[in-house]
């Protein structure tokens, strides 16, 4: 590590620094990390889970996998793709162990409350219960590229680097994925 890594603020190092701060054992470099990256690792968490307490469950896991992986982590992706990957692969691991147990998400963080009916209300909840009931139903590599793509915004290409896969068998995945939400949602209904 640089003296100039060394010396400066941890807040103020870049994503390559602050790697090199955690090998470098420097305090408060991966806790650093964990405050930087732990509201998406745990959107991705439950987006595969469907609740709250085992999606903060995996998202410790993903975050002491890392910890105990850095040492590995070549640099050939962003910090975000590599801690991602790890966290499908924990997600999928669980998903194919336990099945998820679907609590709602709590909703009203992005919508307007005071301009909407009850009855909306009622019935925005009662359609994203079935989306991710939908959602759980799926292959786990549809599961993952679908999550990964709505959910966390990533590109196609992005998503192969986090899956280990081509850019091909993505929108492959995505594609059936749709489809297979659709059939879903509409045995649903």
């Amino acid at each position: 590590m640089s003296a100039d890594a060394r010396d400066a603020p941890l807040a103020d190092l870049d994503e390559r620094a602050l790697v090199e701060a955690c090998r470098a054992n420097r305090p408060g470099a991966f806790d650093l990390v964990v405050e930087r990256h732990r509201r998406s690792v745990y959107q991705l968490c439950y987006r595969f889970v469907g609740n709250h307490e085992d999606a903060s469950d995996l998202s410790q896991d993903v975050f002491l996998r890392a910890y105990r992986g850095l040492k590995n982590f070549r640099g050939q992706s962003s910090l975000a793709t590599w801690l991602y990957r790890i966290g499908v692969n924990v997600c999928l691991n669980r998903v194919t162990v336990k099945k998820p147990i679907i609590e709602d998400l709590d909703a009203r963080q992005h919508v307007d409350a005071s301009r909407e009916s009850q009855v909306d209300r009622v019935l925005r909840e009662e359609r994203a219960a079935q989306v991710r009931a939908a959602i759980a139903k799926l292959p786990p590599k549809q599961r993952a590229t679908l999550v990964l793509r709505m959910y966390q915004e990533l590109s196609h290409e992005e998503i192969a680097g986090v899956l280990g896969s081509s850019v091909g068998a993505v929108k492959a995945n995505f594609f059936h994925a749709l489809g297979n939400l659709k059939k879903i949602l509409g045995e649903m209904a």
